[in-house]
């Protein structure tokens, strides 16, 4: 039974460590905790002394004939405590765990509670907690950790000799292949955190859980006991444990602040959290980045230290993904200087590198070709030799060579260049790399830093030799053979590694930028001057392609005389096809769809056939169209033929151009059904895409589009593309591309509900300014950096259109407002591309003049500049 004091004492405990934990913490934010995680922990451990001397339930429990210690685990068993880590805690018996410790643990973790502290606690003995760490990993690592606080310690020394005794010791290779098959299990689920725009700082690839695998395969594998041991067991050079201990310091710097933010435990980098702690931290704008890049690129720097000495320790202990073993390469190197051994590849001794630089690059093509990972001692050789690499070096024509054939090796889990770029060399070769490789582009359409990025494009590139699988990119017969018939495939590699060069130099223009730098690299390395001109121009027009396909008409004859006159030869055109689709796809998932695929295909197609033959010549379109009305009419009944006779010749030619037969036909049959409706339409499903493909023939009036748009709208359904061809007799011909309504489930039941919602618009029974009150002015950008909307009005492109291009931010609506805006300007929508990038867009919109004239005096375009900025959201 307490005495009347106790509970007092107890009151008094609580409150000291609340009160020490409060200081404690605003002396860390305000710098001036030095050892913040080591203190926390040991405040914690004081309440547990002072509980476990003044307990009142502890003397009742016999503590010498059955004893008990409370044991720390995790984090806090590591004294890692962060300001909202959980505290776990075990409480250790000999043998049976008394029916008395349910009180013990009130009595001592309840108050914890009631403070708000998150404490974790087990209550076993030590031979439950043999048994259950034989069968779970979680509660093995934990107990790994294990750290004695109070009570009887040879009970602690007990348990950690029979877990060293039982486990450790007899089966080390079954304890490494739990915690390797953990780990990938891990990074599966919670993705690589060194590149991550929302990393996971613990969990993800680079996090802490990788410096604490470390710290266990130590154990287990090496038998250290300390994370110095890493160092002074040769593990881990001097400077290599002294980098490890900054990376660590400012993960855990992150991770404290981040709790503090959120005033939870948090582990996750949101994007809504990321601005004010680059401002916490005390990251401020710079060398062409915002504080908030600043500060991921500082984070993901870290965090790829942490993940390669990581994967350099997985190496050392010859793992195996899945059986925990090194699988023995029966593979060999006829290189002088280059050994393979344990199934690595490495130098045979560090006197030949002094001897012959060059083994630092041709380690890497050598890996590439067999397959071979590097060993860690071959990293650390490259890493400090890299000096030897100079100017000199990169001149050599034999350099030139391996690195080509390394840019050339297809994707597979060792690659070359990434490791290359892991061990400084791809800087000490081309210095210019250094300074994309933390620079972050703060959007979530960029989802890898700068350098990653670029390598993950060289390595698309080079994997278009490969015969495509099943399942593999759409069109990727296409990109294959294309690859085929390019003859100097090294300088699409070339240019696929420098492509984005220039975002490591302050200016608007990267591609410029990038060009001047590529010109100065391949110099360096003796380049001949018109293989030199071809990467430059690949590098300075590496957005064009996606641009034309994705802003501009490709069906306009224009637009692809446009392309074909930039472009003029068919070799650079396949190259730079390849590149564009590489970029894309290695851009992110987000970032490259069937549609997009689709678009730039079909341009490729017109601008080499275009280049290829010379020209669009007007007799050809003039055979296709009298080619397509031919079987436009076929089978049609002789009742039917005039009819049909006389809607073809009021038909635009580029409407036959165009579009297909089908496309026609379906439109001449809407027409022959309207029978006086506002509009008739057609719903499709597009081949090999999840799209929609909306026919509709309307009359031809100023407007129709802005309305097709509201109905969209109003029923969450996105446009992608539209095309308005009008006909001779007052009627239009539409065509839009769309993505499915969200509910598919009841999809017939939403199209019709859209089709209504049309009719309405179009007959006035809705207005316009309703559809504008359900479409609020909101950027979806949480936690972005928004930058000012773009608006910018060419004149130039077409002969027959004003393009209004406008960049922005997306929120729910936006097309309605915009094509709400042109028609105030008396502006009539004949095309639009729609272009999505995530949380940005850009619409492009082909434009006309209520009496058909293009929009081009000054006052004219102050106008529409105007109108459309009054309907975007300002940054």
């Amino acid at each position: 039974m307490m005495t009347g004091i106790q509970p007092q004492k107890k009151k008094s405990a609580m409150k000291s460590l609340q009160e020490k934990r409060t200081e404690l913490i605003r002396d860390y934010l305000e710098g001036r905790a030095e050892d913040f995680l080591v203190r926390h922990a040991a405040l914690i451990d004081g309440y547990f002394w002072e509980s476990f001397t003044r307990s009142d339930v502890g003397p009742l429990m016999d503590i010498a004939r059955n004893p008990y210690a409370i044991i720390a685990l995790g984090g806090y068993g590591r004294m890692e405590q962060c300001v909202h880590s959980d505290v776990d805690i075990l409480f250790l018996f000999e043998k049976d765990v008394p029916p008395a410790a349910e009180a013990l643990i009130q009595e001592i973790i309840y108050p914890l509670w009631d403070i708000g502290l998150e404490v974790g606690h087990a209550t076993r003995s030590v031979g439950e907690c043999l048994s259950l760490a034989s069968r779970d990993l979680e509660v093995l690592t934990a107990v790994l950790d294990a750290r004695f606080v109070c009570g009887m310690s040879p009970l602690f020394m007990t348990l950690m000799e029979k877990l060293r005794a039982r486990f450790v010791t007899s089966h080390p290779k079954k304890i490494m292949g739990w915690l390797v098959e953990g780990n990938r299990k891990r990074h599966e689920q919670f993705g690589d955190s060194t590149h991550l725009l929302e990393p996971n700082i613990k969990l993800g690839q680079g996090g802490l859980r990788d410096y604490h695998t470390m710290l266990w395969l130590g154990r287990v594998r090496f038998g250290l006991k300390e994370p110095r041991d890493l160092e002074y067991n040769g593990y881990l050079s001097w400077e290599e444990f002294h980098n490890l201990k900054k990376a660590l310091a400012f993960i855990w710097k992150v991770r404290n602040h981040l709790h503090y933010l959120t005033g939870r435990k948090c582990d996750q980098l949101y994007f809504e959290h990321q601005i004010q702690l680059a401002e916490t931290l005390g990251f401020t704008a710079g060398e062409g980045m915002t504080a908030v890049e600043r500060f991921l690129g500082a984070l993901h720097l870290e965090m790829d230290f942490i993940k390669q000495h990581l994967l350099m320790l997985l190496d050392e202990a010859g793992h195996d993904q899945k059986l925990g073993l090194k699988r023995r390469y029966r593979k060999t190197t006829r290189i002088a200087g280059l050994v393979v051994h344990r199934g690595m590849l490495g130098f045979d001794d560090i006197k030949s590198v002094l001897k012959n630089p060059e083994l630092l690059v041709a380690v890497f093509q050598e890996s590439g070709s067999k397959k071979l990972p590097l060993s860690a001692e071959a990293k650390r050789i490259v890493r400090e030799m890299g000096y030897l690499v100079d100017e000199a070096l990169c001149n050599r024509r034999v350099v030139l060579k391996m690195f080509e054939r390394t840019l050339a090796i297809p994707p597979f889990a060792y690659h070359p260049l990434n490791e290359m770029q892991a061990t400084g060399l791809m800087s000490q070769l081309i210095p210019e790399f250094d300074a994309i490789i933390s620079r972050i582009q703060y959007n979530k359409y960029h989802l890898y830093p700068v350098a990653k990025h670029s390598l993950r494009t060289v390595q698309t590139a080079a994997g278009f030799a490969l015969v495509p699988k099943e399942k593999s990119l759409p069109h990727a017969v296409l990109y294959h053979e294309t690859f085929g018939e390019i003859k100097n495939k090294r300088l699409l590699l070339w240019g696929a590694l420098l492509h984005d060069i220039g975002k490591g130099v302050p200016g608007d223009d990267h591609s410029k930028e990038g060009a001047v730098l590529a010109r100065k690299i391949l110099a360096r390395f003796g380049m001949r001057s018109d293989y030199m001109e071809t990467v430059v121009f690949l590098v300075q027009e590496h957005l064009f392609l996606i641009k034309a396909a994705t802003r501009r008409d490709i069906n306009d004859e224009e637009t692809v005389t446009a392309c074909a006159m930039k472009i003029r030869d068919p070799e650079r055109l396949r190259m730079l096809f390849l590149l564009t689709v590489a970029d894309s796809v290695s851009t992110g998932p987000k970032a490259w769809s069937e549609w997009t695929a689709t678009l730039l295909t079909s341009l490729y197609f017109k601008v080499l056939k275009m280049l290829e033959k010379g020209t669009l010549a007007e007799e050809d379109a003039i055979e296709r169209i009298e080619e397509k009305q031919k079987r436009i009419l076929e089978n049609v009944t002789e009742a039917e033929r005039p009819v049909m006779e006389a809607l073809l010749e009021g038909m635009p030619p580029a409407y036959l151009l165009e579009l297909s037969v089908a496309d026609i036909r379906a439109h001449m049959r809407l027409s022959l059904h309207r029978k006086g409706a506002p509009f008739a339409w057609q719903v499709e499903r597009c081949q090999g895409a999840d799209l929609r493909r909306v026919l509709i023939h309307a009359d031809d009036k100023p407007g129709f589009f802005s309305r097709a748009a509201g109905a969209f709208t109003l029923n969450r359904i996105d446009i992608l593309d539209a095309r308005i061809y009008g006909w001779k007799d007052g009627a239009a011909a539409n065509l839009f591309i769309l993505k499915p309504p969200p509910d598919q489930i009841f999809e017939e039941e939403i199209w019709e509900k859209t089709r209504k919602d049309l009719e309405d618009l179009l007959t006035g029974k809705i207005e316009m300014g309703a559809i504008v009150a359900k479409a609020p002015l909101a950027p979806s950008g949480k936690g972005m950096v928004l930058e000012p909307p773009l608006i910018r009005i060419d004149n130039e492109s077409s002969s027959f259109y004003t393009i209004v291009e406008v960049h922005s931010y997306d929120f729910p609506g936006l097309l309605f407002r915009l094509t709400s805006a042109l028609f105030r300007c008396r502006l009539d929508v004949k095309s639009a591309k729609i272009a999505t990038k995530v949380d940005q867009v850009v619409d492009v919109f082909y434009v006309r003049d209520f009496d058909g004239e293009k929009m081009d005096s000054p006052e004219q375009e102050a106008l529409i500049r105007q109108t459309v900025r009054n309907v975007l959201p300002e940054a």
